[in-house]
């Protein structure tokens, strides 16, 4: 019996872009589990993936069957599409045609990056995603968790917050498995939380006092300047907490349920399980 195409996909190594961070990570870590070959796409690599060095882009994607692709800082900055163009055409150029790209959920700018891909030809999957429930664990917003406080200029919002395990059990099933290729997967939790309510689910999970308090935007971005935040890296921040949060997402989507047959992970159920690992323990 001649094998699957899933099967024969599974044999190839997988160029993982991205591969240190929060959704990255999980898909390598879950490839490897199933002993599919990886190489992590990041500048501490070897060969080292830069998105602002396309002369290294090459040899990391050099014997790759597929490419999970995640641009840093986020889709919606200057540029993104142009370099997303660039390493699909080198990919294609190298007989890569798998392509799986992690996109915002609401962000007309991430859009534009998907059209790229829509347009190239290649066997392409966009994993279209909500705000990480890891943002509160394992990014800009674990210091507010561990203070005690959380500010930000965001308004009460539902956003239906998304686990990173399951945006990377979404990721690997279009990386190997048949029938994925074509897809949109908006992928979004099972319920809507405003940010004062997902704060306080961790101060429950926790057993400590942890508060939300909305500022005015003007004020995040001049607290953010007065921490030596760079300018681009404000203004993608006021963009992500005021215009992506404006009520365009404030619904849920079905991707997981249509990528994977079951039902995704409740805010609940992460704020204990992260509770439980110490991280919240300061």
């Amino acid at each position: 019996m001649a094998p699957s195409a899933s099967s024969m996909q599974e044999r190839k190594l997988v160029l993982v872009v991205g591969g240190t961070g929060k959704t990255g990570r999980r898909v390598a870590e879950r490839l490897a589990a199933r002993g599919i070959p990886i190489r992590i796409g990041s500048r501490s690599a070897n060969p080292a993936f830069d998105w602002e060095d396309p002369s290294g882009w090459a040899a990391a994607l050099d014997g790759a069957g597929a490419v999970y692709i995640t641009y840093y800082p986020d889709l919606a900055a200057p540029g993104a599409p142009e370099a997303v163009r660039a390493l699909v055409g080198q990919a294609l150029a190298q007989g890569v045609r798998r392509l799986v790209l992690l996109s915002g959920r609401g962000e007309e700018e991430a859009q534009r990056a998907e059209q790229v891909l829509q347009a190239s030809g290649a066997d392409w999957t966009i994993v279209r995603a909500s705000w990480f429930s890891q943002n509160f664990s394992e990014s800009v917003l674990l210091e507010g968790v561990l203070a005690g406080e959380i500010v930000l200029p965001a308004d009460e919002i539902g956003e239906p917050f998304i686990d990173a395990g399951d945006i990377a059990d979404v990721v690997v099933a279009a990386l190997t498995e048949d029938g994925h290729v074509g897809q949109i997967y908006e992928v979004t939790g099972p319920r809507l939380l405003t940010f004062a309510e997902a704060t306080a689910e961790i101060a429950r999970a926790t057993g400590r006092p942890v508060r939300y308090t909305r500022v005015p935007a003007e004020d995040f971005a001049a607290a953010l300047a007065e921490q030596g935040s760079p300018a681009e890296v404000t203004e993608l921040l006021l963009y992500l907490f005021t215009t992506v949060l404006d009520g365009r997402n404030a619904s849920l989507a079905n991707g997981v349920q249509r990528a994977l047959g079951r039902v995704p992970k409740d805010f609940a159920d992460y704020a204990r399980d992260t509770a439980a690992s110490g991280v919240w323990a300061g």
